[in-house]
């Protein structure tokens, strides 16, 4: 954190998490040049939160130049950069009905556009699959611009699950810290892409029982701590392995 900051130490971790963040999700070609976003909730200060500057790649974030905002878009204290007050209009409506969403990860990935365009959506034929099995919404499309009379249908639907599929649009995912919604984020993607590969096989798809999708879904779910903790530290040691330049 830079000395003259008056920054917390607890929002520049945050900052410092949300900018790996970026950065991973540009590592898996998940970005879409400079459009979609990842917000944070920004630590002991509600109705607060940390955005992309628009108009940056997700590789060019850094903890630094993560901007501040408040739940309807709007710059908090000094910036030189501006963000995509639209783009967070998803991003402000789940912040809003999910408290437990301390970030919030909404992506056009080329694998979750495919499913989420499929009338079965997301099928549970892979343990990466199993993890959303009953634990994923839908949301119909209904155009570019997000009313908001949508914004309340779509926060209805997501109600308190962890993942949504936008249908024709992408996906978003719901983390109770960084680590966890990247994780999440993860699998949700891997499940998708594996299901397109199982249908351009061309064969009958075969499906676990219902009982053994639910078991294997508790399983996954285990005791219910956020989900991460472990994969984020090695995580962050290819990024720092790459370019730490996301930590300044």
């Amino acid at each position: 954190m830079p000395a003259d900051s008056t920054i917390s130490s607890a929002e520049w971790q945050v900052r410092k998490d949300l900018a790996a963040c970026y950065r991973l999700c540009a590592l898996k070609h998940w970005d879409d040049l400079i459009y979609t976003h990842i917000s944070a909730s920004v630590p002991d200060e509600p109705g607060h939160f940390l955005l992309n500057p628009f108009g940056y790649r997700f590789d060019e974030v850094r903890a630094s130049n993560l901007v501040k905002i408040d739940a309807s878009g709007q710059v908090v204290g000094d910036s030189p950069h501006q963000v995509n007050v639209s783009g967070f209009a998803i991003h402000g409506a789940v912040h809003a009905a999910r408290p437990d969403a301390v970030c919030v990860m909404h992506l056009h990935n080329v694998n979750a556009v495919a499913v989420s365009a499929l009338d079965d959506g997301l099928l549970p034929i892979s343990q990466h699959a199993l993890r959303f099995y009953e634990q994923i919404a839908y949301h119909d499309y209904e155009g570019l611009a997000l009313t908001p009379t949508e914004q309340e249908r779509m926060v209805a639907r997501l109600a308190q699950l962890p993942a949504m599929l936008l249908r024709n649009h992408g996906s978003l995912v719901c983390g109770r810290t960084v680590a966890e919604a990247y994780v999440l984020m993860d699998t949700l993607d891997k499940a998708c892409e594996i299901q397109l590969k199982a249908h351009a096989g061309g064969s009958r798809l075969k499906l676990p029982s219902q009982e053994i999708c639910r078991k294997t879904r508790d399983q996954l779910l285990g005791d219910g701590s956020p989900e991460g903790q472990l994969e984020w530290p090695a995580l962050l040691r290819q990024l720092d392995a790459i370019d730490p330049g996301y930590q300044y």
